[in-house]
């Protein structure tokens, strides 16, 4: 038996968040609703073949389904490597020494 579930989906802009909640059946996927959500219309930029997304902070394929609660984020691409950027703030603290 397929029931509803209640989930939310996020994505997250330096300057502006969204958030939607929405109901789907339990067996819906995360692909299929990220697509219901709707949230693709608001933020054209999200291409699902290139972007990671994950279930509370831990990273998900668009295959996996959800359970109640779940929250889907969209990841934005890095900008830097944050490796490479913590290497650089250590030489400029180094230096100012």
């Amino acid at each position: 038996m397929i029931s509803e579930i209640q989930v939310e989906v996020a994505y997250a802009l330096p300057e502006k968040q969204t958030l939607l909640s929405l109901k789907v059946n339990s067996d819906a996927t995360i692909s299929e609703i990220i697509k219901l959500s709707g949230i693709m219309q608001i933020h054209p930029e999200i291409d699902l073949s290139a972007t990671r997304v994950g279930i509370f902070s831990k990273l998900a394929k668009l295959d996996d389904t959800l359970y109640e609660g779940d929250r889907i984020e969209i990841y934005r691409p890095l900008i830097a490597d944050p490796k490479e950027v913590r290497k650089q703030r250590a030489l400029k603290a180094k230096q100012e020494k």
